[in-house]
């Protein structure tokens, strides 16, 4: 086989026992770097989400796992990686049709944003967008600030009667 930084690095999703997975991150870049694999071992990823959680009447944002039991990682496959990943402490195995391992898509690696895109779009202040991901998934509404450096900008969406600003990525909104 030829030089391992020949093989494209993919994402992989691990399958982890519940509660473990920052555990399983942790012990996945401690290997990597134990062992000098950090151009196998790319990334890994526990991805988290805001959350509302109502506690005595009072709402506060807290973060949640967004896939509780699985870990996300970005490696250069090999048998042996396999085998030394499967045999962490707390990993059960890589997902994949009939057992076998299987990288994720580019539309999945782009829907759960494990990778940043950025979006060629031509937008301005007053135009009406509709926003087509996230949890405002279907909301339309007015943009009224644009923020071209970190590919977000604010919108003014009607949301329980009222008028409401919220912050979305430019991959998240159509222009209408």
């Amino acid at each position: 086989m030829g030089d391992i930084k020949e093989i494209e690095p993919k994402w992989y999703v691990i399958h982890t026992y519940s509660g473990y997975e920052n555990m399983v991150q942790d012990n996945l870049y401690k290997f990597a770097e134990k062992n000098g694999l950090q151009d196998q071992i790319i990334e890994v990823q526990v991805p988290m989400e805001d959350a509302i959680e109502e506690k005595n009447g009072k709402r506060k944002v807290v973060q949640r796992k967004k896939f509780p039991c699985y870990v996300l990682v970005k490696l250069r496959y090999t048998d042996s990686l396999w085998h030394s990943i499967v045999n962490t402490r707390g990993v059960t195995g890589f997902v994949g049709p009939a057992g076998r391992i299987s990288p994720l898509s580019d539309e999945e690696i782009r829907r759960m944003r494990l990778e940043k895109v950025n979006v060629d779009i031509k937008i301005n202040v007053g135009d009406k967008v509709k926003i087509i991901s996230g949890p405002l998934e279907g909301f339309v509404g007015d943009v009224i600030a644009i923020d071209s450096l970190n590919q977000k900008c604010r919108v003014n969406v009607t949301m329980f009667g009222r008028i409401t600003p919220v912050d979305v990525e430019f991959d998240q909104i159509d222009i209408i």
